[in-house]
């Protein structure tokens, strides 16, 4: 009987030894990450550049934005310089699950007060349409977060 063989072979480069993941930033978590703190970081500088009102709801809004705008920058950067395959005690998916929950909550809350308390002065619009913006990407993330940590797994008994 004739036997027929078939042999490929592929060349393929990896970048699993660099320093740093520059891959990690043109895929769709690290860009969801970079849209996530750009806009965060707008929504601050509206709210916060506006001096004519000083009140609580808007240091509450500037306080929410840039302790998140400073986490989700540090989950951006522990990805791309692979710093969580490297710190290996702490599970990484689920304290960026909870980080994005939480997150969400607080910016879709402080972005109602500011919208509310606004007064129809311009930036603080603004900034409350970019703390909704941000809300938005943050439930994205949420999603994609919740299919990794959660989604994956068998629901029904193996034979």
């Amino acid at each position: 009987m004739p036997h027929t063989v078939v042999t490929t072979t592929s060349t393929t480069t990896s970048t699993d030894g660099g320093f740093c993941n520059i891959a990690y930033a043109r895929s769709f978590q690290g860009l969801l990450k970079i849209g996530q703190v750009v806009i965060l970081l707008i929504a601050f500088l509206c709210v916060h550049c506006e001096r004519l009102f000083a009140l609580s709801a808007f240091r509450y809004f500037e306080v929410v934005t840039a302790w998140f705008l400073v986490v989700f920058f540090f989950f951006f950067l522990m990805y791309l310089f692979r710093l969580q395959s490297k710190i290996t005690c702490i599970n990484w998916t689920l304290t960026e699950f909870l980080h994005y929950a939480i997150g969400g909550i607080l910016v879709f809350i402080a972005s109602i007060v500011v919208a509310v308390n606004s007064h129809g002065i311009s930036s603080l619009i603004a900034g409350s349409v970019f703390g909704f913006m941000a809300t938005f990407l943050i439930a994205i993330s949420i999603w994609t977060s919740y299919k990794v940590t959660c989604g994956s797994q068998p629901t029904g008994a193996a034979v």
